[in-house]
C-alpha cells in the first residue's frame, strides 16, 4: 500500500525534515516487507491567499485517485499506538492500494474535505503546528510497521 502524506506549506531545511526524513526512511525499509510503502510527501501551497477553501482544492489534486483519505483533524478519533498499527495494517489487508494522509495549514482542514475522509485522526485534544504534526505523523507510520513486523522500536 503505498501512502501519500499531502500537506500544506513547504518544509524547509531545519530539524523537522531531519527527524522527517530520518522517520520515514525508516518506515520505507521497514514497511516494504509488510507491504507499506513506500512515502510520498506532496507539499501544497495557496500563494494567492485564497484560505481553507484553496487550499481544499490543492490538496484534493494530490491526493490520488482512489486513495483511501485520513485526514489530521484535532476532532478525529485518538489512537493508541498499536490501534494505529492495526487499522494501517487492516486497510493494507483490505487491499486498498493507495493512503493519502492530509494535514491543512495553519487554519486547518476544510469541511468539506474534512467529511470526505474515510478517517480522521487526532494527535490528542491539543493543536499541534501542521509541520510538527507531520513528524508526529512520520514518526508513527514507522512504529506502526514497527509494531507489524514484530520489531522492539515499541515498548508498552
Amino acid at each position: 500500500m503505498r501512502v501519500h502524506v499531502c500537506a500544506v506549506g513547504r518544509l524547509r531545511a531545519g530539524p523537522e525534515k531531519s527527524l522527517i526524513d530520518d522517520y520515514l526512511t525508516r518506515f520505507d525499509r521497514t514497511g516494504r516487507g509488510l507491504g507499506l510503502g513506500p512515502v510520498r510527501v506532496v507539499e501544497v501551497e495557496d500563494k494567492k491567499g485564497g484560505g481553507m477553501a484553496a487550499e481544499a482544492a490543492l490538496l484534493d489534486r494530490a491526493i490520488p485517485d482512489g486513495s483511501l483519505i485520513c485526514v489530521l483533524d484535532e476532532r478525529g478519533t485518538v489512537e493508541k499506538s498499536p490501534d494505529f498499527a492495526a487499522r494501517l495494517g487492516g486497510w493494507r489487508d483490505a487491499g486498498r492500494g493507495d493512503l493519502a494522509f492530509v494535514i491543512g495549514g495553519a487554519d486547518g482542514i476544510d469541511t468539506a474535505l474534512r467529511h470526505r475522509a474515510d478517517h480522521a485522526l487526532s494527535f490528542g485534544k491539543m493543536v499541534w503546528p501542521h509541520m510538527l504534526v507531520r513528524v508526529m505523523l512520520s514518526e508513527q507510520l514507522y512504529r506502526a510497521a514497527s509494531i507489524l513486523s514484530g520489531g522492539p522500536y515499541h515498548r508498552t
